[in-house]
């Protein structure tokens, strides 16, 4: 087997470990948000719920707790790569003291002052008791950042290690504390009870399950300080700009709130749902594969082989570009998948009306989405991390009017394309910036391969539709069992067409996503 076989075989082996755990958050994910539907509905209280996670994601974002892995990874492995494990340690320890002391602080401050920067980054939500709730739980779920940031450090050099497993365990643990929380505690405190759940999910699953992951891959923490090591300088410069910069997955939570603020209530609630049925797809496509490859994709841009990780680049970008039918078919069905997933206890009729409107919106941009987190981490595993917070925090600056505008014609479903159109103009400039840097020639099947994914998806999307608005004649869909038929149905249509698109026009992308599904179910 030639190297290059085994890195892809090595990749795929890893990512189904990440995708495995993706799907299973994912599901989860989905509990979760069903017990929070059913617990408040599309109401005033999920949306001061959802606003109380605004400042602790800006806290994350400060200290770029999310990209922890990405810029620690090279660096660690570089000192691995020359057997100086024990010097990549001592880097890892003043990173960890350092970093974690600036968000202790910056924590302290933000609980202190949480009313002022409630009232700052949701003008529109004016009503004060919702208002004091949400910032009650504000300080509920800050201090889990530092959980989040500790977890970071340690499942960034388990996956240096190649070590997966216990990293894949802690959305799933995370997502199972915020329930356990909500439906213990929700009695009494109503919404108050999921913002413990963060705080003892992001505890479990990002600290102590992680704590104990990297110190079985031999983690050796001191504490110590070193500020001026030449290393943490260079960790600095690689993380300030995605400290400072605007990713569109980071900005997606802010601008939702923002302007969902000054729109009707319950539209942040609406806008939360839809948002959380979109990402399933793209923690399918995107986020297992994206964090899988990326550790493959640093080492090779550390041996300088840029035409193996375009290779490697292209070849996972036309795999992500399936999701644009499978978004289709979502769409077709938005008003069943709703009804599914959480019409029931507050979460009525009309809150199942104003999800399913705004969800077809959110669905065009699933695949930029998707893709985002792979297009990225291309820059990223060259250590350059500046080029691509530049372009991100432009595109998000750029589209305010888009926002501004869409929301005043089209109420919250305009919030929800202005977020789609935002995340695709971001990731296909990045994309076509990162071809013409690396000289990658081939990018232009993967923009072929967009129009043939688009044109497919319109005729499929067509069909369906056709199909369903039949079914529906005859299958009462307001139902739940009328609404799981009509799915299931409507569902194995779709992978007819879908399997039989591929063999009629021979898209190779396709018949092989087919063949590896059909080896899988054989086994």
């Amino acid at each position: 087997m030639t190297k290059k076989n085994s890195t892809f075989k090595q990749v795929g082996f890893a990512s189904i470990i990440m995708m495995a755990s993706v799907f299973a958050s994912r599901i989860i994910g989905l509990a979760r948000e069903m017990a929070i539907a059913y617990s408040g509905g599309a109401g005033g209280e999920v949306d001061a719920y959802q606003v109380a996670f605004i400042i602790p994601e800006i806290l994350n974002h400060i200290v770029a707790s999310g990209f922890l892995s990405v810029t620690f990874i090279p660096i660690f492995s570089a000192y691995l790569a020359k057997n100086e494990e024990a010097e990549g340690w001592r880097i890892f320890s003043i990173v960890y003291n350092t970093f974690g002391a600036l968000l202790l602080t910056v924590t302290i401050i933000a609980l202190c002052f949480a009313p002022q920067l409630v009232a700052l980054l949701a003008p529109g939500f004016e009503d004060p008791a919702l208002f004091q709730q949400a910032v009650t739980m504000t300080r509920i779920i800050i201090p889990a950042q530092l959980f989040f940031f500790s977890g970071g450090l340690f499942m960034a050099v388990q996956f240096t290690k190649q070590r997966f497993m216990i990293p894949a365990l802690a959305p799933l643990l995370y997502n199972l504390g915020i329930i356990i929380g909500g439906v213990a505690l929700g009695p009494w405190l109503g919404m108050q009870g999921f913002a413990w759940g963060v705080l003892g999910g992001a505890f479990a699953g990002n600290f102590l399950l992680q704590y104990y992951g990297a110190k079985k891959v031999g983690m050796d923490l001191k504490f110590i300080f070193g500020v001026t090591h030449p290393e943490f300088i260079r960790y600095v410069l690689l993380t300030l700009p995605l400290m400072v910069g605007l990713t569109m997955t980071f900005s997606t939570e802010i601008l939702l709130k923002y302007f969902g603020s000054y729109l009707a209530e319950g539209s942040i609630a609406a806008l939360n749902y839809g948002l959380r049925i979109m990402f399933i797809l793209v923690g399918l496509f995107g986020q297992a594969v994206g964090v899988a490859s990326y550790p493959f994709m640093a080492k090779l841009a550390a041996q300088g082989k840029i035409d193996e990780l375009n290779n490697l680049l292209n070849t996972t970008m036309k795999f992500l570009l399936l999701v644009i039918p499978v978004s289709v078919l979502f769409m077709v069905l938005r008003h069943e998948i709703v009804l599914i997933l959480f019409q029931r206890g507050r979460f009525d009729l009309e809150a199942t009306r104003v999800t399913a409107q705004v969800l077809p919106f959110l669905l065009c941009g699933t695949f930029a989405f998707a893709a985002q987190t792979v297009v990225v981490r291309g820059y990223y595993a060259t250590q350059n991390t500046w080029f691509p917070a530049l372009v991100g925090t432009l595109s998000v600056v750029l589209t305010l009017p888009l926002f501004y505008v869409l929301m005043t014609v089209m109420d919250a479903r305009g919030v929800a394309l202005a977020l789609s159109l935002a995340a695709t103009a971001q990731t296909l400039i990045l994309f076509e910036l990162w071809n013409r840097k690396s000289h990658n020639r081939a990018g232009r099947s993967v923009y072929r391969f967009l129009l043939s994914m688009v044109m497919l998806s319109a005729g499929i999307g067509f069909l369906l539709w056709k199909f369903a608005a039949i079914l529906k004649g005859v299958i009462d869909a307001s139902t739940l069992p009328g609404a799981l038929l009509v799915c299931i149905v409507t569902g194995l249509l779709f992978v007819l067409m879908f399997t039989l698109a591929g063999t009629l026009f021979k898209i190779e992308e396709i018949n092989r996503f087919n063949q590896k599904i059909l080896r899988k179910l054989g086994r």
